[in-house]
Parts: structure tokens; sequence; C-alpha cells
């Protein structure tokens, strides 16, 4: 049996300022792929595409085509940290074809290049799990209202055992908590 799908409206401008965000999340891991797979221009091409959309607003089969190289760059690496890395640019192009339903695959549409810009942190040389939560807690800071207006129409992540769950858990509920209404934080 299946669940009607529940939808509302996105503004372009929504996706603009979520692209942006986006972007500059999986900016702060670019340069772990880049060092590891030298030469390789598929995830910063897919970064410098989100942010075009972000100024222009305009949609392309091109971004798509950016988000696909991106993410197949991802599973051409062999390195953990990279393949994060490049998901994480891959996301952030596709941040801009997030569906107007809610579902909590399209939640991860809006979380998913922080959060895999996080793990890619941890992963890298294995700084471990404290520089993946001061990379969420800085993302969940730079989040906008935009953003958490977005975020408040999907349903909610759940903690899970693995520890990318566990990331998207605590950025969705960080960024949830932050701009509550009535918090002053929500500015």
């Amino acid at each position: 049996m299946t669940s009607k799908k529940e939808y509302f409206e996105i503004k372009i401008e929504e996706l603009q300022s979520l692209g942006k965000w986006a972007a500059d999340c999986a900016e702060r891991a670019l340069m772990i792929f880049e060092s590891i797979e030298n030469g390789d221009s598929r995830p910063r091409n897919a970064i410098n595409g989100i942010r075009d959309f972000s100024s222009s607003g305009k949609r392309t089969n091109h971004l798509r085509k950016l988000a696909l190289d991106a993410y197949r760059a991802s599973l051409e690496t062999k390195d953990t940290a990279a393949s994060a890395a490049a998901q994480s640019a891959s996301l952030a192009a596709s941040s801009a074809y997030t569906h107007p339903f809610k579902d909590i695959n399209q939640s991860k549409h809006i979380l998913g290049a922080a959060v895999y810009s996080a793990f890619a942190l941890e992963q890298y040389k294995k700084l471990g799990q404290s520089i993946g939560d001061k990379e969420i807690e800085l993302t969940i800071d730079n989040a906008t209202c935009e953003i958490a207006g977005l975020l408040n129409k999907m349903p909610a992540h759940k903690t899970g055992a693995k520890r990318i769950d566990q990331l998207f858990y605590e950025l969705d509920s960080g960024i949830r908590n932050r701009f509550k209404e009535g918090s002053d934080n929500s500015q």
C-alpha cells in the first residue's frame, strides 16, 4: 500500500539559499578529495555549478550532470574521506533539485552536503568524531532561516547506529532547535 505524498511550495529563492549554504559546506571538505585524487575536478565543478545556480536561480541539465559526475567521482576513489568529500559536492549540486514533498530522503538533499563534509573531515587522516562534531556546530551556526523553514517541512531524522545517521540526526535536530519559534538565536 502506497501512502499519498504531502506536497508543499518551495520558492526558487529558498533553493538558492540552500545551494549557497550547501556549497559552503561541501567546499570545506573539497581539499580532501583534491589532495587524494589530484587532477579530478568533478567535485569542484559541482560546487561551482551550485554556486552559479545560487546566483542565477536557473536549474539546468548541466547542473544535474555536474552532480552526477561528482557522485561518480565518489564511487571511483578508493579513499573513504575522498569519497565522502565528493559525495558532499554531489549533494550540494543536487540540492537545487529538492522536491517539494515531505520525505526523509528529500531532507537528505537539504542536509547531505553538510553531513558528508563533516564525515569526510572525520575520516581524513582518522581525525575522529570531534572534528565532525565541530563541523556540524559550524554548519548549524551558518544555517539560515530559509534552510530551517525547508527542513521543518520534512520529517525529522532519527538517530541511528551508523555514524552518518548520527550526523544527520545531530544536524537536523540542531537546526530545528536553533530556529524554534521564540528562540533568540533565529536571526
